[in-house]
């Protein structure tokens, strides 16, 4: 990331968040304790910022300032409210349509999912804001600019974000491999949120649980799985089939 997109500093990251700008995630060194730290932790807990603990080498790598164990990313576009943009959906008459990403990590694979997503009419996408991909300015390229015209919501509990939107009347569909039905069994012509995975481990059992339908795409082939912005594209590209 740009040096400019980075504010280092106790008291530069304090007032930076008190100012109310945008801030991705916030790294911290090891063992901080004193009371700008503290004023800063308390800051941070009253927005809701991302933050890890890590050790004085990473921060070193990072800037060669005088960083005083804190360094704060700025976010490359503005988060939205799930539950303000689910209320404005409906207003307008449509059929609501979202995107949930379950700890999708890697960055090309959410700008290329962003940009199917936008294509296909998502009208936002939901992410968790701790084990998600930071969204930078390699994301926002694979997304061919997607990602400044999709809307993006960064929720501290998903859980909760997936009661509302069930609540709220939209079915929650589940795309993994290990289940029998079909995308092509699933009505889409609902109220609909798709909760897709990450390569890795998949979707969490807790969202699972809380899923109206599982689904799948078929494969014929002897690959276990498809490349998770692949498989968001096939079933975004349902929805709309069936939509259409």
């Amino acid at each position: 990331m740009a040096e400019e997109n980075l504010i280092f500093g106790l008291r530069a990251v304090i007032e930076a968040i008190e100012a109310g700008k945008e801030i991705e995630k916030i790294i911290l060194q090891k063992g901080l304790s004193n009371d700008l730290f503290n004023q800063l932790r308390k800051a941070m807990g009253a927005q809701e910022i991302p933050y890890q603990f890590v050790p004085p080498e990473k921060l070193n790598r990072v800037t060669d300032k005088n960083h005083q164990g804190v360094v704060a990313y700025l976010a490359e576009l503005t988060y939205y409210d799930a539950e303000e943009l689910l209320v404005q959906v409906f207003e307008k008459g449509k059929i609501p349509l979202v995107l949930i990403l379950d700890r999708i990590t890697d960055v090309r694979n959410f700008g290329a999912i962003a940009r199917s997503a936008e294509v296909a009419g998502v009208d936002f996408i939901v992410i968790p804001s701790r084990g998600a991909a930071q969204i930078n300015g390699d994301a926002i390229k694979t997304s061919a600019g997607a990602l400044h015209r999709i809307k993006v919501c960064r929720e501290e509990n998903l859980k909760h974000t997936i009661e509302y939107l069930k609540e709220s009347g939209l079915q929650i569909v589940s795309c993994h491999e290990k289940t029998e039905k079909f995308i092509y069994n699933a009505d889409f012509n609902q109220p609909t949120a798709i909760i897709m995975g990450s390569e890795e481990d998949g979707i969490s059992n807790e969202y699972l649980k809380r899923s109206d339908a599982e689904v799948k795409i078929p494969m014929v082939g002897n690959i276990a799985s498809l490349n998770v912005s692949v498989a968001t594209g096939i079933v975004l590209y349902e929805v709309m089939r069936q939509r259409k």
